[in-house]
């Protein structure tokens, strides 16, 4: 005979059941072994280039209407690429501050541009400069992380030459890489005392430059040696073979961005394998932020909801 005690609990057990069912990733597992696992998932947010990438004239889409759009295809967060923004007074980030927090969203990561590899100390200065007062727009914005690249030599001409030689360019005449690791070194060392005055983790992303490499990238992160400089990781900036560097840089990382690409890519479209990524994350003990960086040709308004469902999939934990 059931009782009314033991009929819910078999019905509370039921359920869990059905919505662990609903979090594995695709391997054979008992009902029992699902049953003893807490999974969560990833917080998943997306940048606002996946609506732009660089393709319309800037503030098109507005980033008031970006908010609006992850907040009803289910996102959890909107990383900003800085360029894309319409002003930089105070008026205007506060109100994208404000309409995110009602929209149920969190700014959750902050895209920047500056460069570090100039021989002439004037240049280095004004792009130091130039960070510091991007750290205190990520400040003012409340967004706890910034994405940074070294910069580039500038010796392929424009990006699309860039990507045509897989990110490989040489350096100026009369200079080498080791002066410019030196010049990044140098320049970030003055930079990290307002981070952490202002409380925003740089991200240094697996950019091109001396960070197209994992090896670029820990050598200038293990240089600094500081809690607020750590890695934004792209899942998309390896062209071969980026399993093992993204495994290399998976327990500094602070943030990642994961690249789609429906549609064809604009530059480049590579077939990522995401449980493999999720299953180094997991292993590299990452809860943080994905962030959705969709370059592909596809209709954003279709391919970005796509996107978070392939993600939400795949970066998830156990507790």
């Amino acid at each position: 005979m059931i009782n009314r005690r033991n009929f819910l609990q078999a019905g509370a057990l039921a359920a869990a059941g059905t919505a662990l069912a609903g979090c594995t990733t695709g391997e054979t597992s008992t009902p029992a072994a699902e049953s003893m696992k807490n999974i969560r998932h990833n917080p998943i947010g997306v940048s606002s280039y996946s609506f732009w990438q660089f393709n319309k004239p800037k503030g098109e889409p507005p980033l008031e209407d970006i908010i609006d759009h992850a907040a009803a295809m289910g996102f959890d967060g909107v990383e900003l690429l800085l360029v894309q923004m319409a002003s930089e007074e105070r008026s205007y980030l506060n109100n994208l501050k404000k309409r995110a927090f009602h929209s149920g969203l969190d700014l959750m990561g902050f895209s920047t541009h500056q460069s570090y590899i100039h021989p002439e100390k004037e240049k280095r200065q004004e792009n130091i400069d130039l960070t510091i007062h991007q750290i205190e727009l990520a400040y003012q914005l409340g967004i706890p992380t910034m994405r940074i690249n070294t910069g580039r030599w500038g010796t392929s001409g424009n990006f699309d030459i860039l990507m045509e030689n897989r990110g490989i360019e040489p350096a100026l005449e009369g200079y080498t890489d080791e002066d410019g690791f030196k010049w990044v070194i140098d320049s970030l060392e003055k930079i990290m005392p307002t981070a952490e005055k202002c409380g925003v983790v740089l991200g240094l992303e697996n950019h091109w430059g001396l960070g197209r490499t994992a090896e670029g990238v820990k050598r200038i992160v293990d240089a600094i040696d500081s809690p607020w400089l750590k890695v934004t990781l792209d899942t998309g900036n390896f062209l071969e073979d980026p399993y093992d560097r993204l495994e290399q840089l998976a327990p500094d990382t602070y943030l990642m961005q994961a690249k789609t690409y429906y549609g064809g890519g604009k530059w480049y479209s590579l077939d990522l394998d995401y449980p493999r990524i999720g299953e180094i994350m997991r292993k590299a003990n990452y809860k943080g932020y994905i962030s959705l960086e969709m370059e592909g040709k596809a209709d954003p308004m279709e391919a970005v909801p796509t996107s978070l469902e392939l993600l939400r999939e795949n970066f998830w934990y156990e507790v």
